[in-house]
């Protein structure tokens, strides 16, 4: 699915041409590290889903990619559902108060955003 990149200062989440184009995004979606309010493994990413899809593109059972809308706030969404993935929740991000994405590597994730140190600079996720 995604590819998450994250430094000291932010994390990236890279989409693919397809995926910009499904998720109607320009580009990556950048947010930046302080923002990060909590982390959450999950089995199945697609039981966060909250409002409505507005941008964006939801196969049932398969994919959701975009923008979802709700009183709580926009969520950005890439997930393939019935893969495992975490849900970030944000405070004081411009665009977006919670990420739900599909990712293989959510452990090493949340181990990476607790460093304080500043060893992880530039660790692929």
């Amino acid at each position: 699915m995604t590819t998450l990149l994250l430094d000291q200062s932010r994390l990236e989440i890279a989409l693919t041409r397809t995926e910009r184009l499904l998720a109607f995004q320009r580009g990556n979606v950048w947010i930046e590290r302080e923002t990060i309010a909590r982390l959450q493994l999950t089995d199945e990413p697609a039981t966060w889903l909250r409002g409505v899809r507005a941008p964006g593109t939801h196969v049932p059972r398969v994919v959701s990619l975009g923008t979802w809308r709700s009183a709580q706030g926009d969520d950005f969404v890439a997930i393939r559902h019935g893969r495992p993935g975490v849900v970030i929740d944000l405070e004081g991000d411009a665009h977006f108060s919670r990420l739900v994405l599909s990712t293989r590597h959510g452990l090493a994730l949340a181990k990476a955003l607790h460093l304080d140190d500043g060893d992880a600079a530039d660790a692929e996720v």
